[in-house]
């Protein structure tokens, strides 16, 4: 006899699990969500930091493509090495004055720090962050269900001496995160002397600093102090990326990993993704490598660049909302933080007044890490991408939606 399976009585099965990882992911709140919108064709957009693409060695990088496709064989089709490949890491190494085993190859800066998340805390620790912060660092500490102690963050960037009393008092972080050069969104950078001894207290209580670097090259008059502090103590992990000098759409970054953590780093990364891009790789090591002076040269039409926009944007704020902004030129990086003079003016009406002149930009209330800061009395301008006329209308726009509030 032959059933009909369409007679049978229909059984719902259960929901599946939700994994306590996935569920205690947070909402979306804002910051970092644009993409979830779609673009207002009408907008002047400031709010992440993208590089002008106008600096970008674009016909280089197709060069160099074209030579590493051309290679018999084809060896960067392939797969390859877990930590990274030549003559990239080499030239990585070089340039950061470290051994090639130090050297740990990503998808981008946040890959880095997502790793260095998994390989140092565990779950539940307490972990110094920040405050204001980078808002996207919090999620990736979802990862482990960490707790946060934040720590000030001023025009000289992390409060060491905040921290080192917070450590006398007890606190025994883990890890600590920071921003250390042009800080995002603050600007300020770490003086060389506040990195040694933030470098000492690391290894005097044993916690492990992400200095998470994107900025680093972006400086506009001279190299912040002491760049090479961090990658001398074994009790750093420095976090960098081409993201924001060469495309943010290579998704290529790269960790410097204490010797003792690098084969941690590289085990994690193996049950990952197994490796990043050999592709990817080969056509940005063969950039570099071929012509040694290319990427500087880069840095130097950027620098020139997006000093030049700051300028422009702290100009033209001030000529359309006379007296309204403290805002400085920072000294490197791509984001402007001007703060709200006047208490009266009330900084989520005027995001929304901004919004409907035609501006959008971060608010500065998606980046305090605790209580103890202004944050919310600020906005964050992206101006990396923004020409200077775009960068003068956004002012003017910007001044409007000023009136109608203080009108």
């Amino acid at each position: 006899m032959t059933t009909n399976l369409t007679e049978r009585p229909l059984v719902t099965a259960a929901p599946a699990r939700r994994p306590a990882l996935i569920a205690g992911l947070s909402a979306p709140k804002g910051f970092g969500d644009a993409t979830l919108r779609n673009k207002r064709s009408d907008a002047i957009e400031l709010l992440g930091g993208i590089p002008d693409p106008g600096v970008l060695p674009t016909e280089q990088l197709a060069a160099a493509a074209s030579r590493v496709l051309s290679r018999p064989g084809v060896p960067a089709l392939q797969y390859s090495r877990t930590e990274g490949i030549s003559p990239l890491r080499e030239w990585i190494a070089e340039r950061e004055g470290v051994a090639v085993e130090r050297v740990l190859v990503t998808n981008g800066g946040f890959h880095g720090l997502a790793l260095a998340i998994q390989a140092v805390v565990e779950r539940g620790d307490l972990v110094a962050v920040d405050n204001p912060i980078f808002p996207l660092f919090l999620r990736g500490l979802e990862l482990s269900a960490a707790r946060t102690l934040p720590v000030r963050v001023g025009p000289n960037g992390l409060d060491v001496e905040e921290l080192a009393d917070r450590l006398r008092d007890g606190a025994r972080p883990s890890a600590l995160y920071t921003v250390p050069d042009f800080h995002n969104p603050t600007q300020g950078s770490l003086p060389a002397e506040a990195r040694r001894e933030l470098v000492r207290l690391a290894e005097h209580y044993g916690f492990i600093i992400l200095a998470d670097n994107p900025y680093r090259e972006l400086w506009y008059s001279a190299p912040p102090e002491g760049a090479d502090i961090f990658n001398s103590s074994d009790h750093v992990i420095h976090i960098n990326t081409f993201t924001k000098t060469l495309g943010p759409g290579l998704r290529l970054g790269w960790s410097i990993v204490p010797e003792h953590l690098a084969g941690d780093l590289v085990a994690l990364r193996s049950r990952h993704d197994s490796h990043t891009s050999t592709f990817v790789q080969a056509v940005v090591g063969e950039l570099l490598t071929a012509e040694p002076g290319l990427f500087d040269a880069t840095l130097g039409r950027a620098r020139t660049l997006y000093r030049s926009r700051a300028e422009t944007l702290v100009a033209a704020l001030e000529h359309e909302a006379p007296g309204t902004f403290d805002a400085v030129v920072p000294d490197g990086g791509l984001f402007l933080w001007p703060r709200l003079r006047n208490d009266a003016i009330k900084a989520d009406v005027l995001a929304a007044h901004a919004s409907a002149e035609g501006v959008e930009y971060q608010q500065g209330s998606f980046f305090p890490s605790g209580p103890g800061t202004d944050a919310d009395r600020h906005l964050r301008f992206a101006y990396g991408h923004v020409d200077g006329a775009q960068l003068e209308e956004a002012a003017a726009r910007i001044g409007r939606a000023v009136k109608k509030q203080a009108g």
